[in-house]
């Protein structure tokens, strides 16, 4: 999308929504704003096949030629987010069904089951025939496939097809029916099936479903994600090679595996909405008035580092928030100067671009209320001028380099996420919040950080961090027992089979030698039954889950108030025996950076930092004006010392 070094401005465009005669303006106004990308076509298929097999694809033809005669490289969306009405008439059992039976109908998009093999059928139609005729046009750059995949919990579907589907993937994992109950535990309550056809959907029984049975509808629903993703995948690879094939994730979706979905993919990207996204995350009230018009700190950095994981080293965000939004509860405006930093900030991570949503607020439908770098009546927005000197920014820059490969590795499993929801034994137990909170400590250190899957080489961090992976594979266990550096695992890893089952020899499972522990019971509670933890000379706790340990061949680090090991070690590797407080875990954190020979730099609040090149950018998300003196290790080549709410600053170190 950009070439190593690089960083392309992009926007979202859609010439279907505008007159032909606008599109040679907008296409110059782009290039005068430092624009070189441009993405269209994601939603048009209504536009693309008015009515079946009447294909006009002459209007997309005349779009890319005049966006690629003022220089313009060309995202090509495939529209299979959004099939037509027709479509949806000719086969009404392609949409999607809700857990409670409840068809997800015609009239906004996402109307589709991924398990449907006469809709999978019909996108490999159509984006094959785009394909055909554009995959060799110059202006084509790079192609993304559909649109944000799981949007609107669309990834589970209770379809006839899914039910079909999971039965034959069930058959496929498991060889017989005996195979499956043994796995599932069927015994329990009578469950025992005789045949795979007597198997149903994990949805309306009369209390609590088996948990092997949701697990493995949770693998089976992603595993359908990434076969409809390949299936367009492998078209646009055989008939446009040397273009990037794309497709823009979203904030905090765990509903399939993205690093699985990437393996067919060159390039991760992600639609970045800071202030949208700060809305609905369940942060505290304080937190959210404090960055209401800024965005939180951490919140966009952690999806930079996750997409660049799971696109092993490449990711661009695709659509970037240019100012309120239309689907939070509330749509706060950023403050003057967000739209550039954000942009920076993504650039700081290793974006190879960082792309505007969208280019011209459209004045009907369901996004009126969502900004542009345009107003409707064409006029420039205040984001338009920040885009400008973002470009300036960018070009004083000049090459970036790659973002600095970190030393602390943050173990990222989607899977944990699946077993932790699907028998969570604790209403205040989040998988996401231990994740980002572990973020945020590390980074607030000046730490840069990679977010890695459960089968990354760990080899190069001097840290690695290993949150409650109830499941851990034989790979990743095999990588934990070889790491040399400093190791903290979080309760509850281990502590499940691949069928969600409890290990033979107890959790902590396949690391039970690695950590030399033994767990014998767990606990959940609320915060006033919180557990007191001894550590050091500080009074901590446990705010949510305790496990009552036996320290086989590990010392024990820390107790709680009642005598239980709370910490233990074994070499380098720790265990941490229950959900722990910020401050137990701030601490504990420094301890193991420090161990493993890391410099810490305590950032004032709001303040954050990333490397990348030869470059260190320093950001300022407030609440107030700093002083960054401190952290100034070469001559500022953005910014000053004296850094305001909004604002960026970028030294080249060494210099």
């Amino acid at each position: 999308m950009a070439k190593a070094g690089g960083a392309a401005i992009g926007v979202c465009y859609y010439p279907e929504h505008w007159p032909e005669t606008m599109w040679a303006d907008d296409a110059r106004r782009m290039r005068e704003a430092g624009i070189s990308r441009v993405r269209i076509g994601e939603f048009a298929w209504s536009r693309l096949e008015p009515d079946p097999g009447r294909l006009e694809f002459d209007w997309l033809a005349r779009a890319i030629d005049v966006l690629h005669a003022h220089g313009l490289g060309v995202i090509l969306g495939t529209p299979t987010a959004t099939p037509p009405k027709w479509l949806v008439d000719k086969m009404p059992d392609m949409l999607a069904v809700d857990h409670r039976g409840r068809v997800r109908a015609f009239g906004s998009r996402r109307h589709y089951c991924f398990s449907h093999a006469g809709y999978r059928h019909e996108c490999a139609r159509i984006v094959r025939a785009l394909a055909e005729r554009f995959g060799d046009h110059p202006a084509i750059v790079a192609w993304q496939t559909d649109n944000e995949y799981g949007c609107h919990n669309t990834v589970r579907s209770y379809s006839s097809a899914a039910r079909l589907g999971f039965r034959r993937w069930l058959k496929a994992r498991y060889g017989s029916i005996a195979a499956l109950n043994a796995a599932w535990g069927n015994v329990f309550w009578s469950m025992e099936y005789r045949d795979f056809e007597e198997i149903d959907l994990p949805s309306g029984a009369v209390t609590e479903t088996n948990p092997s049975h949701r697990a493995d509808f949770e693998r089976y629903s992603s595993d359908q994600v990434r076969e409809f993703n390949r299936v367009q995948a492998d078209i646009i690879r055989a008939l446009s090679p040397g273009r990037d094939i794309v497709h823009n994730f979203m904030t905090f979706h765990v509903d399939f595996d993205h690093y699985e979905v990437m393996k067919d993919l060159d390039v991760a990207t992600w639609d970045s909405y800071p202030l949208g996204s700060l809305d609905v995350f369940p942060a505290d009230p304080a937190h959210k008035a404090a960055y209401a018009r800024t965005g939180d700190p951490d919140l966009q950095a952690f999806h930079h580092d996750l997409y660049r994981g799971a696109g092993r080293g490449r990711f661009a965000i695709m659509e970037q928030q240019p100012g309120p939004v239309n689907w939070a509860a509330y749509n706060t405006d950023a403050m003057p100067g967000l739209v550039r930093l954000w942009g920076l900030e993504g650039f700081a991570h290793g974006a190879e671009m960082v792309s505007y949503f969208r280019w011209r607020q459209a004045p009907f439908a369901q996004e009126q209320f969502h900004a542009g770098l345009n107003l409707p009546n064409n006029e420039p927005d205040r984001a338009y001028f920040e885009v400008k000197e973002l470009a300036r920014d960018l070009a004083r820059l000049g090459d970036l380099g790659r973002a600095v490969p970190a030393r602390v590795a943050l173990i990222y499993s989607y899977e944990a996420q699946w077993f932790l929801r699907t028998q969570p034994q604790g209403q205040n137990f989040s998988y996401i919040e231990q994740v980002f909170v572990i973020y945020r400590i590390l980074r607030s250190f000046g730490l840069d950080i990679d977010i890695v899957g459960p089968d990354a080489n760990l080899s190069a961090y001097a840290l690695a961090v290993l949150p409650s992976t109830p499941y851990v594979p034989p790979r990743l266990a095999a990588s934990l027992e070889s790491f040399d550096g400093r190791l903290l695992v979080l309760p509850r890893s281990g502590s499940r089979t691949a069928s969600h089952q409890i290990p033979a020899n107890l959790a902590p499972g396949p690391l039970a030698a690695l950590l030399g522990i033994k767990v014998t019971r767990a606990e959940s509670f609320r915060s006033y039954a919180a557990v007191p933890v001894n550590y050091g000379n500080e009074a901590r706790k446990f705010d949510r889950w305790r496990e009552f340990v036996v320290a086989e061949d590990a010392e024990v680090v820390a107790r709680t108030g009642d005598g239980h090991p709370a910490l233990t070690r074994r070499g380098g590797a720790y265990y941490l025996a229950g959900s722990p407080d910020a401050g137990l875990l701030e601490g504990l954190l420094e301890r193991l950076a420090r161990e493993a020979g890391l410099a810490i730099e305590r950032l004032p609040p709001g303040v954050r930092t990333r490397r990348r090149g030869p470059y260190r950018f320093i950001f300022n998300y407030g609440p107030g004006e700093q002083d960054i003196s401190s952290l100034a290790a070469g001559d500022f080549v953005l910014g000053e010392r004296l850094l305001g709410v909004g604002g960026v600053a970028v030294q080249k170190e060494g210099h």
